[in-house]
């Protein structure tokens, strides 16, 4: 498949509401926490079993944007979109078939599995497109599609708790719920399929530099440069401190306040969840398009070194002040958000925009690890404090001062980042930026 080509005057700000289209569905994976537990009761789930979907979406996301990017850049985004349109619409249509037979194993292969690698190759489609197209502001471009994913959860939530008190939340509801998700994000990420265009490459795009213009580095030898692995290291510890809040955002705010005068209700933890997406999502556009003045390095200094320091406040002062547990719990999460939607910028700067889209997939494996790994410390620290009769914010102490150690961690790997050694650069940077002579994986 020919990857689609703009013709003379195509506007270049078409390209992010078509990557949007496929991220703000994709994004839906955010808000599986509504499934939970409807899904729990109507097929006699425990929490563990009713996470096995999500988790294993998470996992493939990484995996199949591994090895599947080199094909998204020999294919083109059409190509991507249309795969990820497949497979995140059939996972919730077998889904659908799993509840309605009350076969949990068909959800956990439907949205985990084949849905996993929907949101995968969905998610690395757009962005080498998208760098492609703005050059001159790689973190602005891409952190307008990856706030997609971000934010999907806030149309997703309401709208999935609205299907489950209309359908109703036994198994026959929620096949209802599946079905109607399944093909309605099929329309939907339809329109970024038919709407997305590649630049002409003989021309350079609007006023900003050339996309063929400095180094160009192939996802082979990429992953062979310690570049490579101090961002993996970078990205995977930046992602196991957001998520470590994220994945227990509810039950942990309330057990900060348990014991206090104004214990946390049941709807304000809610709201604190939808709060925390919010943040996730404004930190894909915002700090991403910041670090296009302030550059990638200095940006990922605030990620980790500022959020250091926001898990420290929390593990000092988090429960004697709401507002600020509340405050460093969003910043938190918006460098989570905005590391997700920087990093590709900072691929481009180091290994060129040939074939970035196949380096960032195959970085995209630090992801499926930091989504073991974050809930993974959070929950087995907190479960092993309520077995030793301890409350409160004593359930997290460890598990924050383990994040402060991870983001320190990363800060280092970030600071060791140099330019790629000249041995690494491809010798015909043209044709490398046409995409047409794809080097194997």
């Amino acid at each position: 498949m020919s990857p689609p080509v703009a013709p003379p005057g195509w506007s270049r700000w078409l390209v992010p509401p078509a990557a949007l289209s496929v991220h703000l569905s994709i994004g839906q994976a955010y808000a599986w926490s509504v499934f939970k537990p409807p899904l729990e009761s109507a097929l006699h789930l425990n929490g563990t079993e009713s996470a096995l979907p999500f988790q294993l979406a998470i996992v493939m996301l990484g995996l199949s944007a591994a090895f599947g990017g080199t094909l998204v850049e020999r294919n083109g985004p059409r190509w991507a979109m249309t795969v990820a349109l497949v497979c995140f619409s059939s996972g919730f249509l077998i889904s659908a078939l799993g509840a309605a037979s009350e076969q949990y194993w068909l959800i956990v292969l439907g949205y985990g599995f084949v849905g996993g690698i929907g949101l995968g190759i969905g998610y690395i489609s757009p962005v080498s497109t998208l760098i492609k197209w703005f050059p001159d502001r790689p973190g602005m471009a891409t952190g307008i599609a990856i706030m997609g994913f971000g934010g999907g959860a806030l149309i997703a939530s309401p709208w999935s708790a609205q299907m489950l008190q209309s359908f109703g939340s036994d198994h026959s509801g929620i096949a209802l719920a599946f079905l109607v998700h399944g093909l309605a994000y099929a329309v939907f990420m339809s329109l970024g399929v038919l709407l997305v265009r590649v630049p002409r490459t003989e021309q350079p795009v609007a006023d900003g530099p050339s996309v063929v213009d400095g180094v160009q580095v192939s996802a082979r030898s990429a992953v062979r440069t310690p570049q490579f692995w101090c961002l993996w290291v970078v990205l995977c510890m930046n992602v196991t401190a957001g998520i470590g809040i994220l994945e227990k955002a509810a039950p942990m705010i309330t057990d900060f306040f348990a014991d206090t005068s104004t214990p946390v209700s049941v709807s304000a933890a809610a709201g604190f969840v939808a709060l925390l997406s919010a943040a996730n999502m404004a930190g894909r556009i915002g700090w991403s398009s910041a670090s296009d003045l302030i550059g990638r390095k200095n940006i990922y200094r605030v990620y980790l070194g500022v959020g250091a320091l926001m898990y420290l406040l929390i593990a000092s002062f988090g429960d004697s002040s709401k507002p600020l547990f509340v405050l460093c719990a969003l910043v938190i999460l918006s460098f989570y958000g905005g590391g997700f939607a920087t990093v590709p910028a900072y691929l481009k700067d180091l290994f060129g925009a040939y074939q970035v889209g196949a380096i960032h997939g195959r970085l995209l494996t630090a992801w499926s690890t930091a989504g073991v790994l974050g809930p993974l410390i959070v929950n087995w620290i907190a479960d092993h404090q309520k077995a030793a009769g301890k409350h409160g914010p004593d359930l997290y102490g460890l598990s924050f001062m383990i994040m402060i150690g991870l983001l320190v961690i990363g800060f280092i790997a970030n600071e060791l980042v140099r330019p790629v050694h000249p041995r690494h650069h491809l010798s015909v940077p043209k044709e490398a930026a046409d995409g047409r002579r794809e080097q194997p994986a």
